[in-house]
């Protein structure tokens, strides 16, 4: 894990260095036909058998032929290989959007009666299905503050099914203690999922720590160029073949062959921007930190960052997410002056781009969560939220600049 002591660069090169051959390589088979180094776009809905007895031992599950584009298709298998590979887990199901992964997991492991516990600060959309449309389907959620210890221990029932952590947290950056939480579960005979989509495989690997499911959003980093909308379910194969079975084949969850392309295209160069993302990230996190327009900044790799000491011990690196409050008497206002002056960075929804993207979470991504939940969460009204891209840090920490001079003065 991340050596407090060593110099980030270096910690950052090293992971590089252990993810890219992966990023490239893994689940990639030569086409036998045609010798293509790229998994071809097989777009088919239907496969054709050369028996009928190899048709009737497919349906039966006794070969891997293919049999229709909705229960599997070449182009997705490579991809799932390759996010299998980066997790460290026996089996992963792409699905059509982080969504579809999340209340897939979930959905696998919950019927009627079931209990779970969440976090409070978590991404909205999750936080909705949680809140609103599992209690439709008689699965309640309690929601805890994930980076108190023993949060999880004192909301566990005799009802708990699942316990769900989401870390770093959407938007705070504050850090749940996986082991932990992983720990009380094993102990309780309950599910755990971990939804990696903030820190991505490049700086923490939950299934290492014990985790069951492991989810993301392709869409985000692991895609990286916002132009494919995906998700993954990754972990052992039983529980991910048992998801698999609910939101692909059941829900029609499935992701396009070409979109699976983009998102593999995508993954070849995810260590080397996770490398350049995760480095500005810092250096901007610092230089916010001592800039006197800034109330407060969370990221890991700060000293007086609450999680710094866990992150080490559990993370790879500190992540390409920070967010931070700008200071003043209305917060709201001058971060909207901040959202509106900002020249590289993009204002935009999403995370994990090449492209910085900067967005207010009480009045967009967030907006969805009742204002006194929001509040809990410690998602104040003036907190902005920055996904740092490959840009050089340089830039970005001039456009910053400015974008607070220009906010001052409006």
């Amino acid at each position: 894990m991340i050596d407090p002591n060593a110099p980030y660069a270096r910690t950052l090169a090293q992971r590089a260095d252990a993810l890219t051959t992966i990023c490239v390589h893994a689940g990639d088979e030569r086409d036998p036909s045609s010798g293509a180094l790229e998994a071809p776009i097989v777009t088919s809905s239907a496969f054709g058998f050369r028996s009928a007895r190899e048709a009737r031992d497919a349906f039966q599950g006794e070969n891997d032929a293919y049999i229709y584009g909705r229960w599997g298709n070449p182009t997705v298998d490579a991809l799932e290989s390759k996010m299998a590979a980066l997790e460290g887990t026996e089996a992963a199901c792409v699905t059509a959007s982080g969504m579809a992964a999340v209340s897939g997991a979930v959905l696998s492991i919950c019927e009627s009666g079931a209990h779970i516990v969440a976090p409070r600060s978590m991404y909205a959309e999750s936080a909705r299905l949680f809140r609103e449309r599992l209690t439709r389907f008689g699965i309640q959620t309690t929601f805890v503050d994930a980076a108190r210890p023993g949060a999880y221990r004192d909301a566990v029932t005799d009802a708990t099914r699942l316990l769900y952590v989401e870390t770093p947290s959407n938007p705070t950056l504050a850090i749940a203690d996986v082991a932990d939480v992983v720990a009380l579960a094993r102990e309780r005979g309950i599910a755990t999922i971990a939804d990696n989509t903030f820190a991505t495989p490049f700086a923490q690997t939950p299934a290492a720590l014990g985790v069951d499911l492991v989810v993301h959003s392709m869409t985000k980093a692991l895609g990286g160029h916002g132009d494919a909308i995906a998700g993954v379910i990754c972990g052992r194969r039983a529980p991910v073949d048992r998801a698999r079975d609910l939101v692909v084949k059941g829900f029609g969850g499935v992701v396009s062959p070409f979109t699976a392309f983009l998102v593999a295209r995508g993954l070849r160069t995810f260590a080397l921007r996770q490398k350049q993302a995760c480095g500005a990230a810092a250096e901007l996190a610092a230089k916010l930190s001592e800039h006197p327009k800034i109330a407060r900044v969370h990221h890991p790799s700060l000293r007086g960052h609450p999680g710094r000491a866990l992150a080490d011990r559990q993370m790879h690196a500190y992540g390409a997410l920070l967010s931070f409050e700008v200071a003043g008497d209305d917060a709201l206002e001058s971060g909207r002056r901040v959202l509106e002056s900002v020249r590289t960075i993009s204002h935009a929804v999403s995370l994990g781009d090449v492209r910085s993207l900067l967005v207010h979470p009480a009045s967009t991504t967030h907006s969805t969560m009742p204002k006194e939940t929001r509040l809990l969460a410690s998602i104040g009204d003036g907190l902005l939220r920055l996904s740092v891209g490959i840009e050089s840090a340089s830039d970005l920490w001039a456009d910053l600049e400015q974008a607070l001079a220009a906010s001052n003065g409006a």
